[in-house]
């Protein structure tokens, strides 16, 4: 480190010494310039804020400012597969940005599967009411409905510098080059893919050096709003080089495949939950043909564990690089960082992949908030609240000091910090859950749910079936008790609610 400073120390000096003498001379301009990857601290720090960051901790910020956002939007990564909630894989940056802002332990999207909670980023608003549910028709992309979410807010009335790199997936990646982004890169699908150069390059690298390039070309006098959507830990559902998948077929393809080859990944206790599910969950259900293919056999699923963790833990470093750049550039307490992910994933509980269908492994996922405002007291904290995907748009227009437009669902969650409890607005303890894609309902069944902490009650509409789980004697929703004397009270009640919230998210 010692010897990075005082190379640093000297091309410092010596362009101060030059343009000195440029000045004197009426020479033009000079700028020495640096290798592009030049790292003036050496290795990496051990937490986000080290001693050696370019900010001046003594000066405060302008809290009228707004701040820059830096939203990390990975696919496929639910709750509890982070390092602080799981003794297996390896997230050291994401443990450090917890310790610096807050983590939310109850987070859930409001429809598990990725298009759709692409676009209720964006509206702050369900599928219900952004009706997004086609690829081919992102309706929320409708210069009415545009005009509404949260990019083209932060553009139109505070002058934001817009950047997108990675995920999109509906089928229009010229709106975000020509309407959504200032600067933009999208690709998805793969984990390994080719370079302008010929060369096969890691999907999580090419990430970090689109990153690297928005922030060393964008306006310095202007904010800016950086969404990082990695494919990656995703599985490459088209098999690799687009193969036709089989049963054999791997999905995974880290860099470091020899990661985790010391582990033994624990099996999780309701794999056999299959047989629970309702009869109408058979063999070609969806959930049920990945689950063949990715953990169909105990040597599948270590294999695709591991190298499902190795993912995690190489967009775990990746992110680390880009949030000190931050850092070096001197922004970093100005700046709003986000970490959540699209949607939860089921890791062979109850027998099944994916995600969609409204249970715990599929509805939860992570949110880790690292925000300048945040008062001290609250850094390194936990929240239980009930947090949900349609706020995500409200928090980043609050933090630009912006309002958010009626159509939006969600709430600001810096309330959570920002306020103390007995001066905030109540908030939500309970939600609405939908998947209500009938372009796939014939291999992945429509459903909806009313969600608590305590109880959840869950709908089948094309199959006119229920069930209801106790959460707190049965976190794992192994047992329907709905037909349970005991439940008669509490079913009537959450049937009756599930109707009203229903009619609230049109």
């Amino acid at each position: 480190m010692r010897k990075s400073l005082a190379i640093a120390t000297f091309f410092a000096m010596t362009t101060i010494v030059i343009n000195i003498i440029r000045t004197t001379l009426s020479i033009p301009d000079f700028k020495l310039k640096l290798p592009q990857d030049f790292d003036f601290l050496g290795p990496l720090p051990e937490t986000i804020n080290d001693e050696h960051r370019a900010e001046d901790p003594e000066t405060p910020r302008n809290r009228d400012k707004p701040l820059n956002i830096l939203l990390f939007y990975p696919d496929d990564w639910r709750h509890d597969s982070i390092g602080a909630e799981n003794s297996v894989v390896k997230t050291p940056f994401l443990d450090d940005l917890a310790k610096e802002g807050v983590r939310f332990t109850h987070n859930c999207v409001t429809t598990s599967v990725c298009w759709v909670s692409r676009a209720t980023l964006f509206t702050g608003q369900y599928l219900s009411r952004h009706k997004s549910k086609l690829l081919s028709t992102p309706k929320f992309c409708e210069k009415k409905n545009w005009r509404k979410t949260w990019p083209s807010l932060l553009k139109r009335k505070k002058g934001y510098h817009i950047g997108h790199i990675g995920k999109w997936q509906y089928h229009n990646n010229e709106f975000v080059h020509e309407r959504y982004a200032d600067y933009s890169y999208v690709r998805d699908g793969f984990h390994w893919i080719d370079a302008d150069n010929g060369e096969s390059v890691h999907a999580i690298d090419m990430m970090e050096k689109k990153a690297f390039s928005f922030l060393r070309e964008r306006p310095k006098d202007k904010p800016f709003a950086l969404t990082v959507a990695f494919y990656p830990p995703k599985a490459m559902d088209n098999g690799h080089d687009n193969e036709p998948l089989s049963m054999d077929s791997r999905q995974y393809f880290p860099k470091n495949e020899d990661m985790y080859k010391n582990e033994t990944i624990p099996e999780p206790p309701q794999m056999a939950g299959w047989k629970k599910l309702p009869h109408f969950f058979d063999e070609s259900n969806q959930g049920r043909i990945r689950f063949q293919m990715r953990f169909g056999t105990p040597d599948k699923y270590q294999a695709s564990m591991k190298n499902y963790y190795a993912l995690i833990t190489e967009v775990d470093a990746c992110m680390k690089k880009i949030v000190r750049k931050l850092s070096l550039q001197g922004i970093l307490d100005e700046t709003l960082i986000i970490f959540t992910t699209d949607n939860g994933y089921f890791h062979a509980e109850h027998g099944l992949a994916g995600k969609w269908y409204p249970y715990q492994e599929s509805i939860r996922v992570p949110l880790i908030i690292r925000d300048p405002r945040m008062p001290i007291n609250m850094k390194g904290t936990l929240n239980d609240d009930i947090t949900l995907n349609i706020d995500l748009a409200s928090t980043i227009l609050g933090a630009a000091n912006l309002a958010s437009p009626s159509v939006m669902q969600g709430r600001d969650i810096a309330d959570l910090y920002m306020q103390p409890k007995e001066e905030r607005k109540p908030w939500r303890e309970e939600f609405y859950y939908e998947h209500h894609l009938d372009q796939l309902a014939h291999t992945i069944p429509m459903s909806s749910a009313l969600v608590r902490k305590n109880y959840k009650y869950v709908r089948f509409p094309d199959w006119n079936t229920d069930e209801l789980f106790d959460l707190v004697s049965d976190p794992l929703e192994h047992d329907n008790i709905i037909d349970k004397n005991s439940s008669k009270l509490i079913l009537e009640e959450m049937r009756l609610r599930y109707k009203e919230l229903q009619e609230s998210v049109k």
